[in-house]
């Protein structure tokens, strides 16, 4: 497959999450009854089904010094919460192209709600939910005077749950603890597109940045990125396997960072997959 690679930003390190969300009259059971990895019959909103609610948060810690940029934004999710009110194949409908993607897929899996309920008892239930995020960007230095950027959020989010894009009637929960760079059942390693397993569907179209060096010696050509493609459509351990230009591996990396996908699936789950892209540079 090949796919253009975008104009290169810095890349954030996004503050670990270390509200909470409170406590809840609603009892809500603290286990599964039946195996993480079981195909389960997923409720569509009505009548006979209300809806998930999602429990406030405690708060949010402060900055850790003054904000050297603003990054804000929407990011809007697709999840499934299930019988214990975890959020579970969360997948990107509408992303912004930044660090703020992978920050609101970290809210929604650590958001705790209030389970759907059908005839007395908790249900998985479908849904999407807009993340409104207000970023601050501060710059930090560590013991060795190395300075770096971090992604903190200025006020709690503001999340709306809302109805499915698409409900299936059958899904996989994907554990809420699987690694993001492997697949439910298989810890050790992705899977691999083809027979039984979706290829990831690309949801934007990233241009990577020529650099000047390049442009004036006059190199063009086609670099070469595997990456892992996570559970969530995250791209994760991008690296150069066909070099073209240290400088432009260096913006192809920058690039396919910034590529967000539905995940790949295999019998209805989504899974991480190990894949190959094609960076093209060219001069016009």
């Amino acid at each position: 497959m090949r796919w253009m690679a975008a104009a290169a930003m810095i890349i954030l390190s996004p503050s670990t999450i270390a509200w909470a969300q409170s406590s809840h009259a609603t009892t809500i059971p603290a286990t599964l009854t039946h195996s993480p990895n079981e195909r389960v019959r997923v409720y569509d909103l009505g009548p006979d089904v209300t809806s998930p609610e999602l429990l406030p948060l405690d708060g949010v810690p402060s900055p850790p010094g003054r904000c050297k940029s603003h990054l804000d934004g929407v990011v809007e999710l697709s999840l499934l919460v299930d019988e214990t009110g975890h959020a579970r194949n969360v997948t990107f409908l509408r992303i912004l192209e930044n660090d703020l993607d992978a920050f609101a897929q970290r809210i929604a899996r650590a958001d705790r709600f209030k389970p759907g309920i059908h005839d007395g008892a908790p249900i998985p239930v479908e849904a999407s939910m807009n993340v409104g995020m207000k970023g601050c960007v501060v710059e930090t230095m560590d013991a060795t005077g190395k300075k770096s950027l971090t992604l903190w959020l200025r006020s709690p989010p503001e999340q709306k749950l809302g109805p499915p894009s698409q409900a299936p009637k059958v899904a996989v929960h994907v554990p809420p603890g699987t690694s993001l760079k492997s697949r439910p059942g298989d810890p050790s390693s992705p899977d691999r597109v083809g027979q039984n397993v979706r290829p990831p569907i690309p949801l934007n179209s990233v241009i990577a940045e020529y650099t000047p060096e390049a442009k004036r010696a006059g190199i063009d050509g086609v670099v070469q990125v595997s990456l892992i493609v996570d559970a969530h459509g995250m791209p994760q351990n991008p690296r150069v396997v066909k070099s073209l230009d240290p400088g432009l591996d260096k913006s192809a990396l920058i690039a396919v960072s910034k590529y967000r996908f539905q995940p790949a699936m295999r019998d209805g789950a989504p899974v991480s997959v190990m894949i190959t892209v094609e960076v093209n540079f060219r001069i016009y």
